[in-house]
């Protein structure tokens, strides 16, 4: 795993950029459960790179299953997509409902998740 504790005005993210196997499972999702309590944090920001194809394909249910385990562990993430992958198809349906929830979200740019994570 690529990843970088993130310490901004004494608030704490950690920022995956990569991984060896792209997300794709919620043991996967417990790993990075646990990547944020060992260094004590709430907030994960995801970079596209780290997303298995299935994550956007929603008949797998691989999102479904990542994001709920994100809700159940008090984990707030927040990921960074390129919006052509957002607008496609029932992907974009999924964008629009979590971006309106506390637990996840989707953004264009790193800027804009810092900035929601941080709040």
């Amino acid at each position: 795993m690529n990843y970088q504790i993130r310490e901004i005005e004494s608030k704490k993210y950690i920022e995956l950029i990569s991984t060896t196997e792209p997300l794709n499972t919620e043991n996967d999702a417990l790993d990075l459960i646990s990547l944020c309590w060992e260094h004590e944090t709430n907030a994960l920001m995801i970079h596209y790179a780290a997303l298995s194809e299935d994550f956007f394909k929603l008949k797998t249910k691989v999102a479904g299953n990542i994001i709920q385990k994100f809700i159940n562990y008090g984990i707030k993430a927040g990921a960074i997509i390129p919006q052509e992958t957002i607008e496609k198809g029932r992907f974009k349906e999924m964008a629009m409902e979590t971006n309106t929830g506390n637990h996840f979200r989707l953004y264009e740019s790193k800027e804009e998740a810092e900035k929601w994570l941080l709040k």
